[in-house]
């Protein structure tokens, strides 16, 4: 039986992290600062956006929240992000997607300043990545390669297989995981014979989108199951990507939904914030 990831734990030690150099920080003039934006009513966008202002507030960073109405223009956005970016008391900002369909999400991620991006969308920052010269990582992928190294799970030399290719984790994924020197497959749903790629791989990280998609016959034994998903079967219950029941019993190691890659996510958005105060206390 695989030995299941617990993202929680891990997340619970980080922040106790976060929380001392935030404290040391904050000794030194003022606390790190969040500022998160929300546009619209997205019942989903809001509970993201509460839990945030939560973990900002338990690990001592100060975070702003502006909530917008669902009808603000694409005008009224940009100036209050411009605002933002001119104001020395906030580190980092993030507006919450999805945003309402009348708005132009890449102009809103392109209008944030690079070095107040603590989601790591800005293409300025997304392009360091390739180099490997960052200063941020998008949240999710960056909480995957924590899991890794806090479970010593080797990563240089292995066979690496993502599937999914989003801007947001699959695309971000691969170059970490060939940053860390592993030989990196990315597959899509376009990909043929997907199970016989899947089944070469030392370490899966599974980014689709689809409940349950990864079953038995993809993994092979002894491999390192990452389950990136969040769905909703038809019953309502939560499930992730990886069929839990059917690959646990042979993978070296998984993460379970929820509790796995999950709470690592905000985790990794407090650690680019204290990032960005660093960079603006020079």
């Amino acid at each position: 039986m695989a030995v299941i990831i617990d993202g929680k734990a891990v997340s619970a030690a980080v922040r106790t992290e976060i929380r001392q150099e935030a404290a040391a920080i904050a000794a030194q003039g003022r606390a790190p600062s969040l500022a998160v934006i929300i546009v619209g009513e997205d019942p989903a966008s809001k509970v993201y956006v509460r839990n945030k202002h939560k973990a900002c507030a338990e690990c001592g960073i100060t975070s702003f929240q502006h909530e917008l109405p669902a009808d603000t223009t694409q005008e009224q956005l940009l100036a209050l992000i411009e605002q933002l970016n001119a104001d020395p008391a906030v580190d980092g900002i993030l507006c919450q997607l999805p945003l309402p369909g009348h708005l132009d999400e890449q102009a809103v991620i392109d209008a944030i300043a690079p070095d107040k991006d603590v989601d790591a969308f800005h293409p300025q920052n997304t392009g360091r990545i390739m180099t490997g010269d960052y200063a941020f990582l998008p949240c999710t992928p960056a909480g995957i390669m924590e899991l890794l190294r806090r479970y010593e799970i080797p990563v240089a030399g292995k066979r690496a297989v993502v599937i999914g290719r989003s801007n947001i984790v699959g695309k971000p994924m691969a170059l970490l995981l060939i940053n860390a020197s592993a030989t990196v497959t990315v597959c899509n749903s376009q990909t043929p014979e997907l199970a016989a790629v899947t089944r070469q791989a030392d370490l899966l990280v599974a980014a689709v989108g689809r409940p349950d998609f990864v079953t038995a016959d993809m993994v092979r034994p002894g491999a390192v199951v990452i389950d990136v998903g969040i769905n909703r079967r038809e019953d309502g219950t939560l499930c992730g990507d990886v069929r839990f029941d059917e690959v646990a019993p042979i993978a070296s190691h998984i993460t379970p939904v929820p509790g796995g890659v999950g709470p690592m996510t905000i985790t990794m958005l407090l650690k680019n914030t204290l990032t960005a105060a660093r960079k603006h206390m020079r």
